[in-house]
């Protein structure tokens, strides 16, 4: 930035040439190139605290993950952007019906860094399923966020390499984890196929769809 606040008058109180000094403040002069280093430093420490403030808040308060496939229709479509809250449950537990992105577990076969699901059974917990509904300790779960249709039908995954997580069950969930599916019942590899998930493998709660605009809705 090229200081324009020099004196007018510096040069007309050297009328014989010794004015250089009043240069010295010019573009070219030692007090201009001050001021343009001052600006540039100034931008420089700006531009960092920045960049370490988005890091912080990636790291630790909220980042955006993309959807690529269909397992939690129509919640989710494939190709929303979503706002991951990483923070909240370091300050409250783990409700039933949030949704959450995790770490892919081992016997996901997909490769997907993280995976997006909605948590349906709670720690120690017995979880089953009866004429495509869920049963929780033996009693309906009723299930506001599943859509009318044959795809909310819950029940066993075919060609699932993992009986022992299927349902209808029961399966008992260990401390300390969570039973997750997708609201894409037919069409979701989820706890039925992986297990239950550790606490300590998930990222965050899904907060709001962002993009597409034409979508964009709390979660």
């Amino acid at each position: 930035m090229v200081p324009t606040d020099a004196d007018p008058g510096a040069g007309a109180a050297h009328p014989d040439g010794a004015g250089g000094a009043a240069g010295d403040d010019g573009p070219g002069g030692p007090g201009g190139r001050r001021r343009v280093y001052r600006w540039v430093v100034e931008w420089a420490v700006i531009l960092m605290i920045v960049l370490i403030g988005t890091v912080v808040l990636r790291a630790y308060v909220v980042q955006s993950f993309y959807i690529p496939s269909a397992s939690m229709v129509p919640t989710l479509e494939v190709g929303d952007r979503i706002i991951v809250d990483k923070l909240s449950y370091h300050l409250h537990a783990i409700h039933r019906g949030d949704i959450v992105v995790f770490t892919r577990p081992p016997l996901e076969p997909q490769n997907y860094a993280d995976l997006v699901k909605r948590v349906i059974g709670l720690p120690g917990e017995t979880i089953s399923s009866q004429g495509g509904r869920v049963y929780i300790d033996g009693h309906l779960l009723a299930e506001p966020w599943l859509p009318p249709g044959p795809q909310s039908y819950t029940g066993a995954l075919f060609n699932d390499p993992h009986p022992q997580f299927n349902l209808p069950g029961p399966v008992t969930i260990p401390p300390g984890h969570y039973f997750v599916m997708g609201d894409n019942r037919t069409d979701s590899e989820d706890s039925r196929w992986f297990g239950p998930i550790p606490a300590s493998s998930i990222v965050g709660r899904a907060v709001a769809v962002v993009w597409p605009l034409s979508r964009a809705k709390g979660l």
